[in-house]
């Protein structure tokens, strides 16, 4: 298993910031990771390194292999539109990625859990694909045995995101994916034109 299943709290504080959600550990150091925490001299990053790291970051947020990443780049790319725009876009249009923000789950590992486990339908069908692409007007749900899973209702009763391009109907407990989100609409904090230019040369 290639995925990363070490410490949250050191690779958000690896790029600055809390990617994976409220982390109260981060807000203490919020210093990168090293053994000289703050003290240690860090010399000016050249623009390959921004680059890779706005990638990497990009990545670990959303949960993705470098491959994957790559493939969702390269489709990106031969879309119209923005490539950057069309790359956050088809990353958000992940399974995975929508049953969190509907607050099936507080994080995305955990909603890849749920996805992987056959907890999840799209369109009334299973679907335990977490890297399955949702068209606009797919219905997500919560499979009917698994309803009354504590885990869900803890993290439905915990969320309070709302987002535009996605509806929630709490009573079934499932939600639409209404339309791709706009730019404007995604609030990760990702400059993809640095991906783009990374990918490009």
């Amino acid at each position: 298993m290639a995925r990363y299943t070490g410490p949250k709290t050191k690779i958000a504080r690896k790029f600055g910031e809390a990617i994976f959600g409220d982390d109260k550990s981060f807000e203490k150091r919020n210093y990168p990771p090293g053994q000289h925490g703050n003290n240690r001299r860090r010399g000016k990053k050249s623009e390959y390194a921004i680059q890779l790291q706005e990638k990497q970051k990009a990545k670990y947020t959303y949960g993705i292999l470098e491959r994957q990443f790559r493939n969702l780049f390269k489709k990106a790319n031969s879309s119209k539109g923005i490539t950057g725009e069309v790359l956050l876009q088809l990353c958000e249009s992940r399974l995975d990625n929508v049953v969190y923000r509907m607050g099936i789950s507080p994080t995305r590992s955990g909603a890849r859990q749920l996805v992987s486990h056959r907890h999840i339908t799209v369109n009334g069908e299973i679907v335990n694909i977490p890297s399955y692409t949702l068209k606009a007007g797919d219905v997500v749900g919560v499979r009917e045995k698994s309803k009354s899973l504590e885990v869900i209702d803890n993290a439905l009763a915990n969320a309070n995101h709302v987002y535009e391009w996605i509806t929630w109907n709490g009573d079934k407990k499932e939600g639409t994916y209404v339309s791709i989100p706009e730019r404007l609409q995604i609030p990760e904090n990702i400059k993809e034109q640095l991906i783009v230019e990374l990918y490009s040369k």
